[in-house]
């Protein structure tokens, strides 16, 4: 379960990271929307690449859901 809890965290730090550089790209008002459209289609597809991970570790029983604890 390690490797996929680091790949887990090295995804969520990609998605903060592209958000970052894409509202870097909206504020700085330096008209070049393309990197800013890049940006966010990365944060796009990591996201939907992190959600498919976290199912296909689901099922392959690499991951286990839990309850919360009460």
């Amino acid at each position: 379960m390690g490797i996929i809890r680091i790949v887990v965290f090295l995804v969520l730090a990609g998605i903060v990271v592209s958000l970052g550089v894409a509202l870097y790209h909206l504020a700085g008002n330096r008209g070049n929307s393309d990197k800013l459209l890049r940006s966010l289609t990365l944060r796009v597809i990591l996201s939907v690449a992190l959600f498919l991970l976290l199912m296909i570790a689901w099922r392959v029983g690499l991951i286990r859901p839990h309850g919360l604890a009460r």
